[in-house]
């Protein structure tokens, strides 16, 4: 089989060749949804190869984190779904002889370079939509096991999705190309279906009621008007005296509610666009249970992204790696967990509001709402009715007695228009003495406390200099 990324084979290779020669290897991942399948496709491939490794977890790759790695006792770090924008301190502790590092990444590189390094944008492939750090990690688990290494496409899929990486409801660019890998393999389906999160696990009225994708008036955050529209469809949707899923159905039933849905968020004024976005393509892993998380990507992410919102990467990691039992029991209970922490951060954002300025809006959250789920908040707030969809919004959260967190969020009509927040991320944080980057849609920063008023300005400048 061809390689899924040409662009990528000969770096791939390289850095393939290189892990091969190791004594041992430390996989040093980011803890995301993105940087979870990474390990955990990486780890994989790793074990399929016979290579001794270790693995750790890092939320921001910074100087001291790195000073960590490098104490640990082996002769290579494979870095996955970050390294690329820290090279300058990589190469340092690699001029040393502290490390040989492998990079398997997808975000901006920094000005220094390593001699295994693994990137998307380093060939013209479009890092933000195009491959996700889990489809780097991919990409580099081909080269080392060939066509051995197929059913780890799925996980690949579950990254990018995590990751935020499809543009109009699909995946596109060396993304599909790897998505049709795992298809081939017979670990994944896709399909044109019902574009709502929630498909294989929410009873319908939730299903609709929740879903925040399309607005359909009598519907959406309605639950009375939910109910209410599917109990005047001529379709059996109770099972047993409960609520069916959506994956429960069949493909006539499914063909009804649809319709029905078209025809109701139509009669209501829901613009042309808006309504093509109900349906989209789906991404199944057919080796997962049906009408449990791990069977959507969407919902598979999710529930990682749960696990490492509390720190809970080995959890992650584990469900990556094939565990059940335990390992998905913890990872549903911090799933439960971290929705009632969305729940109430998202009521206390629309309780105090949103502060709108000329070029952006904010709100800081101080200490009330977790600085791990701060640009969650951000960007669901950013699709709630009464909040601008017109700007980019930014979210502060206490990180600790001197730092804080921010999270930007945009939408991809502002991306079109020339929005970069990984530019202004980066740029507004190191004017006040801070840190960050990200991609194009979302993105994130540390700050010093006290400067925020700063960044604000500095973010303001460079938004305004990059939106038509």
């Amino acid at each position: 089989m061809d390689a899924p990324v040409p662009e990528l084979e000969a770096r791939a290779d390289a850095c393939a060749d290189a892990l091969r020669d190791a004594d041992s290897v430390l996989l040093a991942s980011h803890i995301d949804a993105d940087g979870l399948t990474s390990a955990g496709i990486a780890s994989t491939a790793l074990e399929r190869a016979g290579i001794t490794h270790d693995v750790v977890f890092s939320k921001q790759l910074d100087d001291e984190e790195i000073a960590g790695i490098a104490a640990h006792d082996h002769d290579t770090v494979l870095f996955t779904d970050f390294g690329s924008g820290q090279l300058d301190s990589i190469a340092e502790h690699e001029e040393r002889g502290d490390f040989t590092p492998v990079i398997a990444d997808h975000h901006q590189p920094a000005e220094a370079d390593t001699q295994f390094h693994l990137n998307p944008l380093l060939e013209g492939v479009d890092g933000g939509k195009e491959l996700s750090g889990a489809g780097a990690s991919y990409v580099l688990a081909r080269a080392l096991l060939s066509d051995e290494a197929t059913d780890l496409a799925a996980l690949a899929v579950v990254g990018a999705v995590g990751d935020m990486q499809t543009v109009n409801g699909e995946l596109v660019g060396a993304n599909v190309a790897i998505a049709e890998e795992g298809v081939a393999a017979g670990v994944l389906d896709t399909a044109k279906d019902l574009a709502l999160y929630g498909t294989q696990t929410r009873p319908l009225p939730k299903l609709l009621e929740y879903a925040s994708e399309v607005y359909v008036p009598g519907i959406t955050n309605d639950q009375n008007g939910a109910m209410r529209f599917l109990d005047g469809l001529d379709v059996d949707l109770h099972d047993g005296g409960d609520w069916r899923t959506w994956a429960s159905l069949d493909h006539d039933e499914r063909q009804t509610v649809v319709s029905a849905l078209v025809k109701r968020a139509v009669r209501n004024g829901v613009s042309g666009d808006k309504v093509t976005d109900l349906v989209g393509t789906t991404y199944t892993l057919l080796e997962e249970e049906a009408g449990t998380e791990l069977r959507d990507a969407s919902e598979f992410s999710t529930l990682l992204n749960a696990t490492a919102r509390y720190e809970r990467g080995d959890v992650g990691l584990a469900v990556c790696l094939g565990e059940r039992g335990e390992p998905l029991d913890s990872a549903r209970e911090l799933l439960r967990t971290h929705r009632r922490n969305l729940s109430e951060g998202l009521s206390w954002v629309k309780d105090e509001g949103v502060t709108v300025e000329d070029d952006l809006q904010w709100f800081h959250a101080e200490d009330r709402i977790r600085e791990t789920i701060v640009g969650i908040v951000a960007g669901m707030a950013l699709g709630a009715e009464d909040v601008e969809s017109d700007r980019p919004i930014v979210g502060f959260g206490e990180k600790n007695d001197e730092e804080v967190k921010v999270s930007a969020r945009g939408t991809p009509a502002l991306v079109n228009r020339g929005l970069d927040l990984s530019v202004v991320m980066r740029e507004a944080s190191q004017s006040v003495g801070g840190d960050g980057g990200g991609h194009t849609v979302a993105a994130g920063a540390t700050v010093p406390k006290g400067e925020e008023r700063a960044f604000l300005d500095a973010a303001a400048d460079e938004i305004a200099a990059q939106i038509e």
